[in-house]
């Protein structure tokens, strides 16, 4: 009987545990607020315009620094050679639209293209669609 007692706890025991496991793999990414803590590190393009991909062997790598709210812009695709671009970015808030990245860059002090509205951020993904230009959606993994 104690054997028997023993057997039924151990399987309790490891059934609790099997199905914490199942159940951690089946959850999503949770979204993070847009903060610069939340953006910093290093990115990488994976689609843009709505699913298209970089030419093989193409990159860009976006990488922001938190603290001076500062990025550094690494990319081979309009050249035969790396590019990199700096400057700084800001996150602004707008009622309706959410979080919106907005950026300079360092070497004529112009703006970027386009303010980015931030529609997703977990720790590992982020989507950015311009926002004058809904057609221009850009997907990051990070690094």
């Amino acid at each position: 009987m104690k054997n028997w007692l023993k057997l039924m706890l151990l399987s309790l025991v490891v059934a609790a545990f099997a199905a914490c496991e199942d159940q951690q793999e089946t959850l999503p990414d949770a979204l993070l607020e847009v903060t610069p803590n939340n953006l910093a590190g290093e990115w990488e393009l994976v689609t843009y315009d709505n699913g298209s991909t970089l030419p093989e062997g193409g990159y860009v790598r976006i990488e922001f620094d938190r603290k001076e709210r500062t990025y550094t812009l690494r990319q081979n695709v309009e050249s035969f050679s790396e590019q990199v671009l700096t400057g700084s970015f800001n996150i602004l808030t707008d009622p309706s639209l959410g979080s919106i990245l907005v950026g300079n860059y360092d070497y004529n002090g112009g703006d970027w293209a386009h303010r980015y509205i931030v529609r997703s951020l977990t720790a590992n993904r982020m989507v950015w669609v311009a926002k004058d230009d809904p057609e221009q959606v850009q997907v990051f993994a990070r690094k």
